[in-house]
């Protein structure tokens, strides 16, 4: 079997440019998967029915979608699969940005939206009120002929959209090579444990021991932190290792499964239709379907 690649995509950006506005109106998407070393912010209205493919993501969207890239190496891609729309209109905003500490942005103004760019490197998707909020922005950003006021108005849709309640990553952490980060040390110290060895068997009681609580109190605690129980946390996990290696290597399902800590192929088989709505070889085949050989 050929090793399938995603393609790079080289951004026009050039050296001194700060956003690169893309403003369409197609019939189809035709673009295959791919990657770029920029932050992208990408806009879709009228294309119901289209796939989108945003790491080991894979969702049909509705009449709207907005979402947020942020990782260079995290593969995205928006299909046709079954939408019949022939007016979809497209908004891609590539923006080169310093985000780091000793840029304007690390400081207090922009803290919402340096949390939202470090989120956004698993592909953050917005809500419709969010959409709604900044539409009227993101309609007129390619008419604004003057660059600053073009990048004014694209900053402050970011802080508004930094703002919004309601946003859900996209790619897992694992598939997407994203470090773990927490508020809470005890909560990094069990991530950063279950990402090192979670290939093992990982107890209730080791963990609630490794945070110095009780288990019942580190139940409560986990889930407040991060939204699921320890089990649906390692499980998701596995699961995002798991698809990372269905797209880039050629083992076999088998192997996948037991070296990222399934010990049943049949169990493995099971969560993980339940959890992506396709069987494992199905995904790969998906996957790479959507994929180019360079």
């Amino acid at each position: 079997m050929e090793d399938l690649k995603v393609i790079h995509e080289i951004t026009p950006l050039m050296g001194k440019d700060v956003l690169y506005i893309a403003d369409r109106r197609k019939k189809e998407f035709t673009y295959p998967i791919h990657n770029h070393s920029v932050y992208e912010l990408n806009f879709v209205e009228h294309a119901p029915g289209v796939r989108r493919i945003v790491g080991d993501s894979n969702e049909v969207i509705g009449e709207y979608d907005l979402v947020l890239i942020t990782s260079a190496d995290l593969e995205h891609v928006w299909e046709q699969n079954v939408c019949t729309s022939r007016d979809i209109r497209e908004v891609t905003v590539q923006f080169d940005l310093d985000f780091g500490e000793n840029s304007i942005f690390s400081r207090n103004p922009f803290n919402s939206m340096k949390k939202m760019m470090m989120e956004a490197r698993k592909g953050l998707c917005f809500p419709m009120d969010a959409i709604m909020k900044v539409y009227q922005k993101l309609d007129t950003l390619s008419s604004i002929k003057d660059g600053f006021y073009a990048f004014q108005q694209f900053l402050s849709i970011l802080y508004e959209l930094s703002r919004c309640e309601g946003t859900r990553p996209l790619a897992t952490s694992s598939f997407a090579k994203v470090d773990v980060a927490s508020d809470s040390r005890r909560v990094l110290k069990v991530k950063n444990y279950i990402n090192e060895n979670y290939k093992n068997e990982i107890r209730l009681s080791d963990m609630a021991s490794l945070a110095g609580m009780s288990a019942s109190a580190f139940s409560r605690f986990f889930k407040l932190h991060t939204g699921r129980n320890l089990t649906d946390y390692i499980i998701d996990m596995r699961l995002g290792y798991a698809s990372r290696l269905l797209v880039d290597s050629t083992n076999s399902i088998a192997e996948i499964s037991y070296s990222c800590g399934f010990n049943n192929l049949s169990n493995f088989n099971r969560i993980f239709r339940k959890k992506k709505g396709c069987s494992p070889s199905e995904f790969r085949e998906n996957y790479h379907k959507t994929r180019i050989i360079v």
